[in-house]
């Protein structure tokens, strides 16, 4: 037999499957490519350096995150049956014309899925981490995926004064959403280096402002808060905490507002109410956790224990209800909550998605959702560490 002897067929399939293997690759790298959004450069890069969060190139939690890797990977084959519903949720559709009437108490929130809100404050309205896509992802057919329309379409959203986000993971940082509001008249207000995605992206810098820690803008009479959180960044696998995350207190003239952003419990969740506190409304997550990464995710319990810790008087609990990010019963993060509110005697609404409240006169609680099995607290602790 001789090197020149002519390949055989399976020679000649190997050959043009690996061909066609990587032309996909190209092509998911060529769709996925513009969400994945642009590093930080020049003075906005500087400005990241100069922060005090800062470390070693990237920025680091004063308490860093706890991970049981061996834990994670025994969680992949022990997950609920339950986690997304199984029926249609009874969402609250509705379009502008619902906003023309102000909110009799002068604050109103309306609750849009995961982490998604309209607030209304003192005449002011703020949207939190909008992300209208199907799916959580930079790619459009792959990924988490929402388990109902948005109840208001973007375009019939009244308009907004301030787009609040909190980080750039891909449930909180939406592509397609801000490409969708890139020449809304409103003023984006980010953590550090998370502006260098806007700009990618085609909203003009002149709209952004990306504040550190504690730092704070003003948008007409309200003033905008960038406080701490516990979690991490990143859109790609090797730009790990390349951006700043944070939570966001929201000041008016007569109300306040606190949104957690993405946590774990940490001890500068006192100073955040001793600060700026009392809050009116406190909108903290609640869902997507697990006992193995404790800290990434602050879970029910530790949520209702931040709303006292920043002085909250009423909890509308986020981040659960639309994506399925862990493994835990879908209904289980609101059960927990509302069981551990009820042992400690704090308020709690609960609204349909796209539902609009006003937490100081707030509806009677309805069970929307339905009775499927969940994990107590007992069963399932969720306890962050290196917090006394």
């Amino acid at each position: 037999m001789t090197s020149s002897k002519k390949r055989g067929p399976l020679a000649r399939v190997a050959r043009w499957t690996g061909l066609l293997g990587v032309a996909a690759l190209a092509a998911i790298a060529v769709d996925a490519w513009p969400a994945l959004g642009k590093k930080a450069q020049g003075e906005r890069r500087a400005k990241m350096e100069r922060s005090a969060q800062w470390q070693d190139g990237h920025f680091e939690n004063p308490q860093p995150l706890y991970n049981d890797w061996w834990g994670s990977m025994k969680a992949m084959f022990a997950g609920s049956p339950y986690t997304g519903p199984s029926e249609p949720l009874p969402t609250v559709p509705g379009d502008r014309h619902r906003f023309e009437t102000p909110p009799a108490t002068g604050l109103r929130v309306t609750w849009l899925g995961h982490s998604s809100a309209l607030i209304e404050l003192d005449g002011h309205r703020i949207l939190t981490d909008p992300v209208w896509s199907e799916r959580a992802s930079p790619l459009s057919w792959v990924g988490p995926k929402r388990w109902y329309e948005p109840p208001i379409a973007l375009a019939e959203l009244p308009p907004v004064d301030a787009v609040v986000i909190s980080h750039d993971h891909y449930d909180h940082l939406d592509y397609p959403t801000l490409v969708a509001m890139k020449d809304w008249n409103t003023t984006f207000v980010v953590p550090l280096g998370v502006g260098a995605h806007l700009v990618s992206w085609g909203v003009p810098e002149s709209r952004i402002v990306e504040l550190d820690w504690w730092e704070r803008t003003r948008v007409r009479e309200l003033e905008v808060v960038a406080t701490p959180a516990r979690h991490a960044s990143g859109r790609t696998v090797i730009d790990k905490d390349a951006t700043l995350w944070a939570g966001f207190a929201l000041l008016g003239p007569k109300h306040r507002a606190y949104y957690s952003g993405d946590t774990g419990l940490f001890p500068a969740m006192k100073d955040i109410g001793a600060r700026l506190g009392p809050f009116d409304v406190t909108m903290i997550e609640v869902g997507q956790y697990h006992s193995a990464w404790p800290d990434w995710h602050i879970g029910p319990e530790q949520a209702v224990l931040a709303h006292r810790m920043v002085q909250g008087r009423v909890l509308l609990p986020v981040h659960w209800g639309l994506f399925t990010l862990a493994l835990h019963g879908w209904t289980e993060p609101i059960e927990r909550v509302l069981t551990a509110a009820a042992q400690a005697g704090d308020a709690v609404v609960v609204p349909r998605p796209g539902e609009s409240i006003e937490p100081e006169a707030p509806p009677t609680r309805e069970r929307w959702w339905p009775e499927v099995p969940w994990e107590t607290a007992a069963q399932h602790p969720i306890v962050s560490t290196r917090v006394n």
